[in-house]
């Protein structure tokens, strides 16, 4: 039941997002869905896969663990249940913030998450352009966080469902009122905040690192307001990697396991 909601609620959030890009779309694309819709969605796809068969629901079982042998912070504090909900969300929200910046600064780790950037678009489908080995990777690490902080089960069913939403909505190619996103940002991560964070310029992809709420980018210090072109002319990727027919599913697989996989781009 809980792979069943969090896959119908991720579904109808990327059709509505889609939907909306074609309506109003922040940029004028310069390379085409056809040409990236198959690779980031057949990344999405196998990932999928490959969590069903693997450690998909290693993040609740790791809640329900902690909670019956009473691990983790909450749990050993006996805390209330909206408490414990509350708290498990902010966490762990901080705790994939952590990720996201390691997953830029080590190498080793930089070589699966390149395959996010290389992106030479940003819309609704670079939310689910990931590296099977990322996401186990990932998995892993929220695993071992739910426990230390004893995660409260009913909060990673609605962690994970937010974890989609938010990745989906960031990412989109949507255009929002000047106005209104700034208003935005002093409270979740909006599309043009994160588009910041896939620049082709080094200096501007080091920052914006959160997926949900903003605050941790501002408390940390990793926030920027707007990149040194604007929205629609930055370009978006690595420089590494400015060629489309190079950038096919295969080759993003392999690319982690290539000599210069450990460069910026």
């Amino acid at each position: 039941m809980e792979d069943l909601i969090r896959f119908t609620t991720a579904l109808g959030i990327f059709c509505f997002m889609v939907g909306w890009e074609a309506v109003k779309p922040r940029r004028v694309q310069q390379v085409g869905r056809q040409q990236r819709w198959p690779v980031n969605l057949g990344l999405a796809l196998l990932n999928m896969i490959l969590m069903r068969v693997t450690v998909g629901s290693l993040a609740y079982m790791s809640a329900v663990m902690a909670a019956e042998h009473g691990y983790g912070l909450l749990n050993m504090w006996q805390v209330s249940n909206v408490l414990s909900i509350m708290a498990t969300l902010l966490l762990l929200d901080f705790a994939i913030y952590c990720q996201h910046i390691v997953l830029h600064k080590w190498p080793l780790l930089w070589r699966l998450h390149k395959i996010h950037h290389a992106d030479l678009e940003f819309d609704a489908t670079t939310a689910v352009r990931f590296h099977p080995l990322e996401i186990v990777v990932s998995m892993f690490y929220k695993a071992v966080c739910i426990v230390l902080i004893g995660g409260n089960p009913d909060a990673i069913i609605a962690f994970e469902i937010i974890l989609n939403g938010a990745a989906t909505f960031n990412h989109s190619n949507i255009r929002i009122p000047e106005k209104i996103d700034k208003i935005l940002r002093w409270l979740i991560i909006t599309p043009d905040m994160h588009r910041i964070h896939h620049s082709a310029e080094s200096t501007e992809r080091d920052n914006n690192y959160g997926f949900s709420v903003s605050c941790w980018d501002r408390l940390c210090k990793t926030y920027i307001s707007e990149p040194k072109r604007s929205q629609t002319t930055m370009d978006i990727g690595l420089n590494a990697y400015r060629k489309q027919d190079e950038l096919g599913f295969m080759q993003c697989l392999l690319i982690p396991f290539k000599s210069q996989a450990n460069r910026q781009g």
